[in-house]
């Protein structure tokens, strides 16, 4: 029985240990998704026959040189096999920091169009109440009906602020809540539209009737400070659904030269991406709203509680329009 021939195994199998590290040092660059499904196929194939290669280079005590390059071959090779998780997290952050933002801005006529929509309702909301206080009755929310602006503020500054697992469940409710608010306007765009934008007008008219109700009593101040830390966010983020929901009514009611199905599925993608993106904005809303937003003078003055809430849409809207941007977008 012959014996192993140190130089005609590292002969024959040196092409395919260059081929892999030639395959390895692209998807380290670039991710193994760069080699496409065959080119994967190929780097899988060559990884477990190198590994074979190095459990044969130490059974035959084969130069620690050599084994040592097959070591490093085989671990950086598994690295990046078992990477997925890790790289997935590196696309998430990515879209968040970059793609998203940048979908924000080539939608914003949609997003500017739900807002229009929500500020309208607003204006009905807050001209009803000026103009008929009894429409406070029809307009408002019922826990709102049970007592005036002055009523509300004497109760919740008697109150003080909620205690912490209190405030926990009270955000948990809120940003599940939200989520469920904002997938709704996005999903009523099959509807073509009609829904979203109903939604989108209903859900403008109580806050535009609170406005003028707090304003008629001289509390735009506490109405202010309570609604604007969260509000920003929130706003934002059901704006953004209903941006989504109105790209689906395109896609149904203006498909083009496409088939309508094409067209709904194109622009159901966008949409999709636009809801997922919005989600931690949601989040933070749920979490400002559950918190800080319930707690009023003399624990936190209201001059603090708006520049809380012109920090946080500051920082919201710099990442909408800033982040993500190449060169080209000036």
């Amino acid at each position: 029985m012959k014996g192993f021939d140190v130089n005609r195994f590292l002969v024959e199998r040196r092409a395919e240990w260059d081929e892999l590290e030639s395959l390895l040092s692209r998807v380290e660059r670039e991710g193994l998704s760069a080699l496409g499904i065959d080119g994967a196929r190929r780097f899988g194939k060559l990884y477990r026959a190198v590994s074979s290669d190095l459990i044969r280079a130490r059974t035959e005590l084969v130069d620690v040189s050599v084994t040592d390059y097959l070591n490093d071959l085989v671990g950086r090779s598994y690295a990046q096999i078992h990477a997925g998780t890790g790289q997935r997290g590196k696309r998430l952050l990515s879209f968040f920091v970059e793609e998203f933002p940048r979908l924000f801005r080539l939608e914003w006529k949609v997003i500017a169009l739900s807002a229009a929509l929500f500020f309208a309702g607003g204006a009905v909301g807050a001209v009803a109440v000026a103009v008929d206080s009894d429409a406070l009755g029809v307009l408002i929310p019922e826990q709102h009906q049970a007592q005036t602006p002055d009523e509300r503020i004497a109760r919740d500054t008697a109150r003080g602020d909620h205690g912490g697992h209190q405030a926990a469940q009270f955000s948990s409710f809120l940003f599940t809540h939200n989520i469920q608010v904002s997938f709704m306007v996005f999903a009523m765009g099959l509807t073509f539209g009609v829904g979203t934008v109903s939604m989108l007008f209903y859900n403008g008219v109580p806050i535009g009737a609170l406005a003028m109700q707090y304003h008629q009593a001289g509390d735009d101040l506490f109405f202010w400070a309570w609604i604007l830390p969260h509000g920003i966010p929130e706003l934002t983020s059901i704006f953004v659904a209903g941006g989504a929901g109105l790209l689906l009514a395109r896609g149904l009611l203006m498909p083009g030269r496409r088939r309508r199905r094409d067209a709904l599925v194109a622009e159901a993608k966008q949409a999709a991406r636009l809801v997922v993106g919005v989600m931690p904005v949601l989040v933070l809303a749920g979490l400002i709203e559950g918190t800080i937003s319930q707690i009023h003078e003399p624990t936190i003055p209201y001059w603090a509680k708006l520049a809380f809430a012109l920090l946080v849409g500051t920082g919201l809207y710099a990442w909408l329009l800033l982040a993500g941007r190449k060169p080209a977008e000036g």
